[in-house]
């Protein structure tokens, strides 16, 4: 099993000319392939500086580092300066994906932003899943990932370490 690992990026973080190297370094130090690595930008963290924020992820994105818009949905970005990004991710605001149960607007936006991604390229993961229903409807639509406290809450480094077993248990056994 490959275990990915997400950040966040700030506005700060895509001001710093030294980003990249930093990043790199690292991933160097810890011996962890670029691919692993996702980097995920809000809409309006992109939009302070769409020129500059552009370049700096180009830069990441060209030695294969993946880069997530988080929130998708939420900010004033423009379809234009998605297609210009080097983005491999879109991330569903929650607060859709939370009441599409109940509200045929939000559904309509989470299947019109999963197809819209994966007419772009991209994968797409719907943040805020709290429960079977909203789970099932998700994969319905064909949706790539998932994250919310219906798989788990936030946890602490060792509480994850055991999560991660016990989920990787039922794999283990196969072999």
């Amino acid at each position: 099993m490959v275990v990915k690992l997400a950040i966040n990026l700030s506005v700060h973080n895509l001001r710093d000319s030294e980003l990249y190297c930093r990043v790199n370094d690292a991933l160097k130090k810890h011996h962890l392939p670029n691919q692993l690595l996702t980097l995920e930008v809000t809409e309006s963290a992109m939009m302070t500086n769409p020129e500059q924020s552009i370049e700096v992820l180009n830069v990441l994105s060209k030695n294969g580092i993946r880069i997530s818009v988080d929130d998708f949905g939420t900010g004033f970005s423009s379809l234009a300066y998605l297609k210009q990004l080097p983005v491999s991710e879109l991330k569903i605001d929650k607060s859709f994906v939370i009441d599409m149960k109940q509200d045929k607007n939000d559904e309509v936006i989470v299947r019109s932003t999963i197809e819209l991604g994966h007419n772009l390229g991209l994968t797409v993961v719907a943040e805020g899943v709290e429960e079977q229903e909203s789970w099932d409807m998700l994969k319905n639509m064909n949706c790539d990932f998932a994250q919310g406290y219906f798989m788990s809450r936030p946890l602490n480094a060792d509480d994850f370490e055991n999560w991660l077993k016990t989920q990787l248990q039922p794999i283990l056994k196969l072999t």
